[in-house]
């Protein structure tokens, strides 16, 4: 079994998606299942997860509404304003939408007051855990303290961070990013993706051994039951194709026993979203 831990759709606007910015010309149009579904089928993937790209209503219903028609998006992490009061009855009428496993909010580059210290957003993260959903965790990697800090208020959650926290592959910057990363992955309700690395490095100039330290730091203070394999297929675009996506984590897997290979590409990610599949 083999999991996409990590992927996107979009119908691009200008308006909703101005992040895609007039360098991104490789993502800067739609992206829908019948454009992943083939590279799927090349790559040996089974199902994916989507996750939200914009923070709107709107998008978890567009997602869901894609899942409800494409069998191999498995789960659906979407978005719902967790900063709201009485969030419960939100959370309970999400509760028909049975692919629809955890939310996430955009918080990278955020000041730690709007999102990592919000106590208001901390305490509806909280109660993701009493609804069974998961948080996904979208940060830069100059905030993986205040992450840390915030990880620490929610040891019932099952958390899940992103891209490995975004670190500056590109800058070749290593070990503070380590002994960031070393910390957090003490919490053992935390699992990680080993996704979006390759738009962290050089987009023109990047090779899987520049992602190699990253790959084995993460395997080595998670350990390998809470690592996922994820392509952030279409960002990924920006820097390679889904085929050189894969391609790196096979190779850093190489080191991996076969059971090992399998908890990674897909096992670890089917238990940490209890995915019905398989």
């Amino acid at each position: 079994m083999r999991i996409d831990a990590h992927q996107h759709f979009w119908n691009y606007n200008p308006a909703v998606h101005a992040w895609i910015h007039e360098h991104m010309t490789a993502i800067r149009r739609s992206f829908l299942p019948s454009d992943l579904e083939p590279l799927l089928v090349s790559n040996n993937i089974e199902a994916t997860v989507a996750v939200q790209a914009d923070e709107s209503i709107a998008e978890t219903n567009f997602l869901l509404q894609l899942a409800q028609h494409h069998s191999f998006i498995a789960g659906v992490v979407g978005w719902t304003d967790l900063k709201q009061t009485n969030i419960e009855s939100e959370l309970e009428q999400w509760k028909e939408a049975t692919k629809l496993v955890g939310f996430r909010s955009i918080m990278q580059g955020q000041p730690d007051d709007q999102y990592l210290s919000n106590p208001v957003f901390t305490a509806n993260v909280n109660k993701l855990a009493e609804f069974g959903y998961t948080f996904d965790l979208l940060v830069y990697h100059d905030q993986l303290p205040a992450l840390t800090r915030f990880v620490e208020h929610l040891p019932d959650n099952r958390l899940i961070l992103d891209h490995l926290g975004k670190p500056a592959i590109a800058k070749k910057e290593f070990n503070q990013w380590k002994d960031d990363v070393k910390t957090l992955a003490k919490h053992p309700n935390l699992y990680c993706k080993i996704s979006g690395l390759i738009t962290e490095a050089h987009h023109q100039n990047w090779s899987t051994n520049d992602l190699l330290p990253y790959m084995e730091t993460a395997a080595e203070w998670f350990g390998i039951d809470r690592i996922c394999f994820g392509s952030d297929w279409p960002v990924c675009l920006l820097a390679g194709t889904y085929r050189s996506v894969t391609e790196s984590v096979e190779q850093f897997a190489t080191q991996l026993t076969k059971v090992e290979q399998e908890k990674l590409f897909g096992l670890n990610t089917k238990d940490f979203y209890n995915l019905s599949i398989g």
